[in-house]
């Protein structure tokens, strides 16, 4: 983990935000190429019904679609979150390369808990429960720390992003 990759998932968790203050769930992510070139960002999209409109999802039919196999195994996919069973499946599917997240499906499940929500409709599992071979770096310490989601809130508030709006959850 470097500056670079530290740069480009602080830029995931900024589009986790984008997607909170349009009031859909803060999840965002970034595609990455191996020479550093950003060619894909994007955030959930799920507030209009379709719970499959993840941005690791878009990801990865974007790169079907127009990247060389050779050139996805090599991208980067920076992310808010860790990916969900469908979003880990499409990444291996598509053959991309790396994931990097900030926090761990564990950790969401944990504070969805601790805040009273329901568990989501598909189990969390780990990326490497999913997709074995695909090379993951999370959870993030620079970005999630070890206290939970209020220092994570309070980094995020430091880094501009208003988690506290209308009392919703943290960007994850």
């Amino acid at each position: 983990m470097d500056e670079t990759d530290l740069r480009h998932l602080r830029r995931a968790v900024e589009l986790a935000g984008e997607a909170l203050d349009a009031g859909d769930e803060p999840f965002g992510s970034v595609l990455v190429a191996a020479d550093g070139t950003v060619l894909f960002e994007g955030h959930n999209e799920v507030s209009g019904g379709d719970g499959t409109r993840h941005p690791e999802l878009a990801i990865a039919q974007w790169a079907a679609s127009r990247m060389p196999v050779e050139e996805r195994a090599a991208a980067t996919v920076y992310t808010s979150g860790e990916h969900c069973p469908m979003c880990a499946a499409a990444h291996a599917w598509a053959g991309l390369g790396r994931i990097v997240y900030a926090s761990s499906s564990e950790q969401l499940t944990a504070w969805r808990e601790s805040w009273g929500l329901p568990p989501g409709p598909v189990r969390p599992l780990p990326v490497t429960e999913v997709a074995p071979d695909v090379p993951v770096e999370g959870p993030v310490p620079e970005l999630v720390l070890a206290e939970g989601p209020e220092a994570f809130e309070e980094l995020l508030e430091a880094e501009g992003v208003d988690i506290l709006a209308a009392d919703r959850p943290p960007v994850v």
